[in-house]
């Protein structure tokens, strides 16, 4: 279990004071002009060897990431997006730092921002995040009036400004280009890579997009040190991460531990426990809605961190579980998904536009039973063809969990129908 000194967000559950004052008390801002001192190149890396994987979903080295931004400028001004969009069902982990912990993010936006030879950083941020919003400004309006932001930030040298931008609430927006695209005043709608960001992103100039917790643990990175960081957790799945639990645990909870830590591990200490005990557990959706469901029996032993997931034919994604027992209608559950994709689909691509929605009515069937066996091989064959074929991942999204459905529980829907077919309600097949 991670011990409280190694603790990146020491106000995740917001007991303590939230102000600049409470946060340098809990060690935020704190000798910050000395890490910018250090220069661009030493941050960049210092943050590659502690081994910091995106914090969004896809992990792709944070470090690396800053590091292919153009060194000198070509006139164009640079740029860092954070990505609060968070909108993936089941994922909140984001929004307590935003509530509770705001320094640890906007001391990170300062530090990443110098890193990437950029002066100004936008937070965009959730239609829906009211109160996280209003906690951010108000974090940001004293960081302005104590000197730690704008012209001479810490007084290190460096004129820095960071604005807050409230997107309208569409799922698509948390993807990384349609965030740019909304953010510029446009239909938040993916766009084709390459020109990648880092080249021509925010307004055609070189932009990096990190998620709010990338960001917010780099200051603790680097004041404690790369090998610090890398000490937890297993190679290439190194640190420390927030965790959700969500769904039938007996206590639902946002919790930071250790990379790598087994899910039973994660669910019987944080969690309180399965609703009912362990043998009542059913199927667990590893990292938010996204992701291919893993069913009781991988459970057991499955590791919370990118390696151990992609064993199981799953995806770590946000680490915010869904916990299901028993009592769950799985193939129900998976159809709820399945229309949440349908309606956040921009509609750009067609194999998405239609394949979300095709994808949702099959299933539809499937939950009442009203389907032939054979579709459910029809179903399997349309999340292939809209799997790897849309400019976005929104395509996978909606395929991924449909896959684990059919992977997993193919007994349970064929179960389903031929109880439908004969009339006969079984256990399984009841409401």
């Amino acid at each position: 279990m991670l011990a409280d000194k190694d603790r990146i967000f020491t106000n995740i559950y917001g007991m303590f004071d939230r102000s600049l004052a409470g946060a340098r008390k809990r060690g935020c801002w704190d000798g910050t002009a000395e890490i910018l001192a250090r220069g661009r190149d030493k941050i960049v890396e210092e943050v590659k060897a502690s081994g910091l994987r995106g914090r969004g979903g896809a992990g792709f080295p944070t470090g690396l990431k800053w590091s292919f931004m153009p060194k000198g400028s070509d006139g164009r001004p640079h740029y860092l997006v954070v990505n609060a969009d968070e909108s993936e069902p089941a994922t909140c982990k984001d929004r307590e730092i935003m509530r509770h912990d705001p320094h640890t993010l906007i001391e990170g936006c300062l530090i990443a921002s110098f890193a990437m030879g950029a002066h100004t950083a936008y937070i965009y941020l959730r239609g829906e995040y009211i109160r996280e919003r209003e906690a951010l400004q108000a974090a940001i309006d004293e960081c302005y009036d104590a000197g730690l932001l704008g012209r001479n930030a810490c007084g290190s040298g460096w004129d820095f400004d960071l604005y807050l931008h409230h997107g309208a609430g569409a799922y698509i927006c948390g993807e990384e280009t349609a965030l740019l695209e909304s953010l510029e005043g446009r239909k938040g709608m993916p766009r084709l890579k390459p020109p990648f960001p880092a080249n021509a992103g925010l307004y055609g100039c070189p932009t990096t997009v990190n998620n709010v917790e990338s960001i917010a643990v780099t200051p603790t990175i680097l004041r404690r040190g790369a090998a610090w960081f890398s000490g937890f957790g297993r190679p290439n799945n190194v640190g420390v991460k927030l965790f959700g639990l969500t769904g039938h645990v007996n206590t639902p909870c946002v919790v930071e531990e250790s990379m790598s830590i087994s899910m039973k591990e994660l669910i019987e200490k944080h969690g309180g426990g399965i609703r009912g005990g362990w043998k009542n557990l059913k199927a667990i959706i590893p990292g938010g809605a996204s992701c291919p469901i893993l069913p009781a029996e991988l459970c057991e032993t499955a590791i919370m961190d990118f390696d151990g997931m992609r064993e199981l034919k799953s995806s770590f994604g946000t680490a915010c579980m869904i916990v299901m027992d028993q009592q769950t209608d799985v193939i129900k559950a998976i159809w709820r998904l399945s229309a949440f994709f349908k309606h956040e689909s921009c509609g750009q691509c067609t194999p998405c536009r239609e394949g979300t929605g095709w994808m949702m009515r099959v299933m539809e069937r499937l939950v009442t039973g009203d389907a032939e066996v054979e579709e459910i091989d029809m179903l399997l064959d349309v999340t292939k063809q809209v799997e790897g074929h849309t400019i976005c991942a929104l395509g996978d999204a909606a395929a991924w969990p449909i896959q684990g459905l059919v992977r997993h529980f193919r007994g349970e829907i064929e179960d389903r129908i031929r109880a439908k077919r004969t009339g006969r309600v079984s256990a399984v097949a009841a409401e």
